[in-house]
């Protein structure tokens, strides 16, 4: 009997490694779970069982920003930037190394070792990133995607100047690195957005339509949505109640612009597709940050609330919804048809985005019990999105081409 030994082709040997989404999204998903998980012992619990370099409301904060964000970032710019240029972006062995310094970064602060360390490869992995976002963009020379990379560079910039405060170096730089950060990536979240969601839109509704757009709220909303940044972050380094007005007003004055530009891209068949639906509920609770952004200077409800409907209704449940998304393109699958229970995840975000925001702010008696209720329901949705799309995370493209 001949021994036949077949090689699997190139196209399927190490898919792993093949694009930037793959490890990354997977990244993400686990440490959304496990990095809950921890938080919930930690906050909820009150679980004394493992000790952090730094302050455990600190730590949930930073890893948010730059732990599952900035995670959930390189895998979409790693993927994205070789369709806009044509050019391989980071794969292979590479790729797993920055993978691997992003890991690092998320457990030193638990090992015990001189937070010096946690600082230098949180930084040194965000620099890896910075410069393989950077030279495919180079060498293709399409520098309208710079401002991409310059988001990538403020996210790099913020996340030292954090370690910089957390180091006693500099006393506010702890608070104004993590919002700078956040801030970062929720304008980077909005310009993907801006791209992205009309495409989907027009691609997914089944029949004509033109998403409408205009080129003077895309300027507005740049413009007022920096100087809100910066007047945001100068009430915080200063204290000066002006600022913070400032700040407010910028943030209500984008509430109508963005309700414009979503309702451009409106079309009643979104409903029937889960993955365009998430992404339009996602970016109307953007809007609800701003709205709840003045609502905490104007009439003094806590700061927190917009920042959660931010970040949970707005950044995580966008980013699972273009992960779910992107997630199926580049497996080789049908956007058309994901798997039923995404529609599952993405409800559970969304309630849980009511109860973290609204329950909260409306019957704050019951504090604990919200926030350990949005806690659950923010694992139980990762868990369920890491359960569906690991395999295909891992596995290679179903129509064995390479990606």
């Amino acid at each position: 009997m001949i021994k036949l030994e077949i090689t699997p082709p190139a196209s399927q040997r190490h898919a792993f490694t093949h694009l930037g989404f793959r490890p990354f999204f997977l990244a993400a998903g686990l440490y959304a779970v496990v990095g809950m998980l921890l938080w919930t012992a930690l906050y909820s619990f009150n679980w004394q069982g493992l000790h952090s370099a730094y302050p455990s409301i600190t730590w949930h904060a930073h890893e948010m920003v730059f732990g599952y964000a900035a995670a959930v970032a390189a895998g979409f710019l790693l993927t994205a930037i070789k369709n806009w240029t044509g050019q391989q972006t980071l794969s292979g062995t590479p790729l797993l190394l920055l993978a691997g310094l992003w890991l690092a970064a998320r457990v030193l602060p638990f090992t015990g070792l001189p937070l010096v360390w946690t600082a230098v490869l949180d930084v040194l992995w965000l620099t890896g990133l910075l410069i393989a976002a950077a030279l495919p963009i180079i060498r293709a020379k399409q520098w309208n995607q710079a401002a991409i990379v310059g988001k990538v560079g403020l996210l790099l910039l913020a996340n030292a100047l954090f370690y910089l405060g957390l180091l006693g170096i500099w006393a506010q730089g702890m608070q104004l690195g993590l919002y700078a950060g956040f801030y970062v990536i929720v304008a980077l979240i909005l310009t993907m957005g801006r791209r992205v969601i009309p495409f989907f839109i027009e691609r997914g509704v089944s029949c004509p339509f033109t998403a409408q757009n205009h080129s003077w709220i895309d300027r507005a909303s740049l413009i007022l949505f920096l100087l809100f940044m910066l007047a945001d972050l100068l009430a915080m380094a200063s204290g000066h109640r002006g600022a913070a007005w400032a700040a407010a007003l910028l943030a209500l004055v984008q509430v109508p612009l963005h309700i414009l530009r979503l309702w451009g891209w409106y079309h009643p068949n979104i409903w029937q597709k889960p993955l365009l639906w998430v992404l339009y509920l996602a970016y109307g609770w953007l809007i609800a940050g701003f709205a709840l952004k003045f609502l905490s200077v104007a009439a003094g409800i806590s700061p927190f609330l917009a920042v959660h409907a931010f970040a949970y209704g707005g950044i995580a449940t966008l980013t699972v919804g273009m992960m779910a998304r992107v997630t199926l393109g580049h497996t080789g699958r049908n956007v058309a048809e994901p798997p039923p229970l995404v529609s599952v995840i993405f409800g559970l975000l969304f309630i849980g985005t009511l109860v973290r925001v609204v329950a909260v702010w409306l019957l704050p008696q019951f504090y604990a019990f919200w926030i350990l209720g949005a806690q659950f329901i923010w694992i139980a949705a990762f868990a369920l999105f890491v359960w569906l799309y690991a395999p295909m995370l891992i596995k290679p493209r179903v129509d064995g081409r390479y990606g």
